[in-house]
């Protein structure tokens, strides 16, 4: 079984995953109004979902330098490469299964400019978990020789 995962669509994943982390904070305060929900849970809770924030931003981010520095090393077929695009794959796949599970039953602004971004990334989630879940396949196909 031959799998092509060209480069080009590594780097737009990773250029893609830098843009969700740099959107994420002006998605939460002008999209959502996150911070008026945050501010009416305890203090403790307050710092939890602040860093959860953080987390998910720092994640995006990481995962984008990783795929735009490192994307020779994510085709290597090695069982670093199956770990790694197999946790970053799992990821996005969890993102996109919450995406359609749970989002849909919560409005967002009616605004255009929301609407179409809304799409756009849902959109980016998709490609994400789905050259992340090619990835995970193509390292398995040559790490254990699966013709």
């Amino acid at each position: 079984m031959k799998l092509y995962i060209p480069n080009w669509l590594i780097i737009l994943g990773g250029v893609g995953q830098i843009f969700t982390a740099l959107i994420y904070p002006y998605i939460r305060h002008k999209v959502f109004d996150w911070y008026t929900d945050v501010k009416k849970l305890k203090p403790l809770n307050q710092e939890i979902a602040k860093t959860y924030g953080r987390y998910i931003q720092g994640l995006n981010f990481s995962f984008g330098l990783i795929a735009l520095l490192l994307y020779p090393n994510l085709k290597e077929q090695t069982p670093l490469a199956i770990a790694l695009t197999g946790l970053i794959a799992a990821y996005w796949v969890g993102k996109v299964i919450t995406q359609i599970a749970y989002y849909p039953m919560y409005q967002i602004p009616q605004k255009r400019i929301f609407k179409i971004g809304s799409y756009g990334m849902n959109m980016l989630f998709v490609l994400f978990a789905t050259v992340y879940t090619l990835l995970v396949i193509y390292n398995c196909i040559g790490f254990f020789n699966i013709n």
